[in-house]
């Protein structure tokens, strides 16, 4: 007998239930998950490049592990199997061989009974089933379980192979051979085998459990999948540490960056190893290193540039104060002078006067880029403040006043002269007729007294946006609701707003970016004009000194309006607490002439 298979019906997989969860939680509880996972997506944000390093590396080694697992798994289901079914297979030959071999031709149903049994002794303990015919031609089935091997309980495919009668050649030495296949009882594997005698006799069937060898192969894939999860947490561990491997350089490079984008001009990387992040950070080095002595350089000729200016300054001061004086007398002299010289006289008095100016600008701006302009604070009733410049200038027949007395601050009065001066003269130079000075006050919600900086002049409409130094700038309007028009007791908190506004042509729009810059022109041919073109930005530095703003926009209707904003008390500034926004930004700030 040859041992052939009909078939393999057997099925090793297995399936898992899946419980639903209970019913969803309450709100809260569902709000708490929600912003648990919202904190644990920004974790994820803020690690992506190490979280791709490991989901990499886990991926990597799971797809080996399972592979090597899978493969393992089935060479070692095949050969466990195979072993199992051909010692089977091999032993139920034998026995049944041995067993007929002393049974007649058509033995009795007993003899039969006893043939199966002993086979069914064996050492590999299966169930046995023996059908032939005996003496009287009546049909006789013996086994050795009525339960689990009857001939209804052998697959069809399996009898039919069995009995079939094949030809015998010089290919084919035997009319019948061995069969073998692999079934389910219930939730048991079992190996079903059948053969018949040749030269006639019974025809045997036997039924092996495999229950075993599928507990072993169970036992083998959990210990596969142990190792698999292993390997995947130790793949996460090695990622993990060549993750911090790779990216403790980068984060040491963009904490170096961070700090030298904030002016620690001398920090340096520790450079160890000769690999390409090595490279990288003696890059960064020789970087730092040149941006360094660059910048004190630069800082060196701008040190010396002021120290020119206020020099230069200085040094003008005492032959301009004797030009001065004589210039004084030949301007009282005048009517008694030739008519032909009076002309040089008036211009030599005009140009001195405005050389004197100059200087004084000067010397100014050169305290605000060395820092040492100082607030000396008083309490100021701004209405008065306001008409006490316009008065000592002599121009209240232009100038229409919208202020409520009472309204007191604690500012600088000099200082603030020097920006209402500077703002009204700039629209009464520059706009036109008549100019509008507003004051009124506003409350500024979370912000103390004293804590807003300044900003430059924006482009805008009536709602021009005004920039600071805090967090968040609001719009700024033409024509806001006013608080504070009660009069005030004292200074306080809230913020004192100041607008000038005229009614001329505006400032176009290329120039209003540059309104408070030094020394600019709006027109290349008007090179020499009245103004020093350092008014507008000496008020804005002014402003910023006391923690306050201007701005600059035009409005629809015509005209354009500067909004100058104060702290209604300075006294923080002078307490050590002011952020001095002004002396960094000297170079970069308006002109009076700016139109």
């Amino acid at each position: 007998m040859r041992e052939r298979s009909a078939g393999d019906t057997t099925d090793d997989s297995a399936g898992a239930g899946a419980g639903n969860p209970s019913g969803p939680a309450a709100g809260q509880r569902m709000q708490r998950v929600l912003r648990g996972l919202r904190r644990a997506s920004g974790l994820l944000r803020w690690t992506s490049l190490r979280l791709r390093l490991v989901v990499v590396f886990g991926l990597v080694a799971l797809t080996a592990a399972v592979s090597a697992s899978g493969i393992a798994y089935w060479l070692n289901r095949n050969t466990v199997l195979e072993r199992t079914q051909n010692a089977v297979l091999n032993d139920f030959r034998k026995s049944l061989e041995d067993s007929t071999r002393s049974l007649p031709l058509r033995p009795r149903c007993a003899e039969l009974q006893d043939a199966a049994r002993q086979m069914a002794a064996g050492p590999q303990d299966y169930a046995v089933l023996l059908i032939g015919v005996d003496r009287e031609g009546k049909a006789c089935a013996a086994t050795t379980n009525k339960n689990l091997l009857t001939l209804d309980s052998v697959p069809l495919s399996l009898r039919t192979a069995v009995d079939e009668v094949r030809p015998v050649d010089e290919s084919n030495r035997y009319a019948h051979h061995l069969y073998w296949q692999r079934k389910e009882v219930g939730d048991a594997p079992y190996l079903v085998a059948g053969a018949k005698v040749i030269g006639g006799g019974p025809t045997g069937y036997m039924m092996k459990s495999l229950a075993t060898e599928r507990q072993d192969l169970n036992s083998l894939a959990w210990s596969l999948g142990i190792a698999t999860a292993l390997a995947l947490v130790g793949s996460a561990l090695l990622a993990q540490a060549a993750a911090t491997t790779v990216l403790r350089p980068v984060q040491r490079l963009g904490h170096a960056a961070r700090q030298l984008g904030e002016g620690r001009l001398d920090t340096r990387l520790r450079v160890t190893g000769t690999d390409e992040l090595a490279d990288l950070s003696r890059t960064f080095n020789r970087t730092a290193e040149r941006l360094e002595h660059r910048v004190e350089e630069l800082s060196g000729r701008e040190a010396a540039s002021r120290r020119f200016v206020a020099d230069m300054s200085h040094e003008l001061r005492t032959p301009l104060t004797a030009i001065t004086a004589v210039s004084e007398v030949l301007e009282e002299e005048a009517d008694s002078l030739d008519p032909m010289i009076a002309p040089a006289v008036q211009l030599v008095v005009s140009e001195t006067r405005r050389l004197n100016d100059l200087v004084e600008n000067l010397m100014e701006v050169t305290r605000f880029d060395a820092g040492t302009a100082r607030l000396v604070l008083d309490d100021v009733d701004v209405a008065d403040q306001v008409t006490a410049c316009v008065d000592a200038r002599a121009w209240l027949d232009a100038v229409e006043l919208d202020a409520d007395r009472g309204i007191v601050a604690r500012l600088d009065p000099r200082r603030l002269d020097v920006i209402l001066a500077n703002l009204i003269g700039n629209a009464l130079k520059h706009g036109g007729s008549p100019v509008r000075v507003s004051v009124h006050t506003e409350e500024v919600p979370g912000d103390g007294a004293g804590g807003r900086t300044g900003s430059t002049a924006v482009a805008g409409g009536p709602a021009a946006p005004h920039t600071s130094g805090g967090p968040e700038a609001g719009p700024e309007q033409e024509g806001p609701e006013r608080s504070g028009q009660e009069p005030d007791a004292g200074p306080g908190g809230g913020e004192l707003v100041i607008r000038v506004r005229d009614h001329g042509p505006g400032i176009p729009e290329e120039v209003l970016p540059h309104v408070f810059d030094r020394f600019y022109k709006a027109s290349a041919s008007r090179p020499r004009s009245e103004g020093s073109g350092l008014g507008l930005s000496i008020a804005l530095e002014n402003a910023h000194i006391h923690g306050g703003e201007i701005t600059a926009a035009n409005l629809p209707e015509g005209g354009a309006v500067f909004t100058l904003r104060l702290p209604m008390d300075a006294t923080p500034l002078t307490d050590g607490d002011r952020r001095d926004h002004g002396t960094a930004r000297a170079a970069d700030e308006g002109t009076e002439d700016g139109r």
